[in-house]
């Protein structure tokens, strides 16, 4: 009998990504934000989620994939963490998707730069790559700060 993973997806322009289901707090519509000077570049500001003050990571920003369009709003992907929730922006919310243990590989050599380090794996889907995300690695922001 195979075993079974759930990821919930999203997307940042034709990558599709997911992180481990259980590490989701909630997806959320874009939040108004507040900037925090001196922040790491990556940060894109905090959120008030009910009370709760959630540091916004731009994803975008933490694997240096062009900036979305002025006009274009993320979403929030929330996550337990350690320290506490932390958003990151997305561009588009997908499914919550299952998939066989079996069809997990490495990172492809294809993939360069700060994603080959944040990516964890791949699940080779039917239709397209599914990049895993390493959640504590995109999360640990100090040694990029220490640079």
């Amino acid at each position: 009998m195979a075993d079974y993973q759930q990821f919930c997806t999203f997307h940042l322009g034709d990558l599709y990504f997911g992180v481990e289901v259980q590490k989701v707090q909630e997806v959320l519509r874009f939040q108004e934000m507040t900037a925090v000077p001196l922040a790491h570049d990556v940060v894109a500001g905090l959120i008030n989620l009910r009370g709760q003050i959630v540091t916004a990571i731009d994803l975008r920003r933490r694997l240096a994939l062009p900036p979305r369009t002025p006009d274009a709003r993320p979403m929030n992907v929330v996550l337990h963490t350690d320290d506490g929730a932390i958003s990151l922006l997305v561009d588009e919310i997908g499914d919550v998707v299952e998939v066989e243990d079996g069809l997990f590989e490495p990172p492809p050599e294809t993939l360069r730069g700060i994603a080959r380090e944040l990516v964890g794996g791949v699940y080779k889907l039917e239709e397209r790559l599914l990049l895993i995300l390493d959640t504590e690695k995109t999360v640990d922001l100090a040694p990029a700060a220490a640079e």
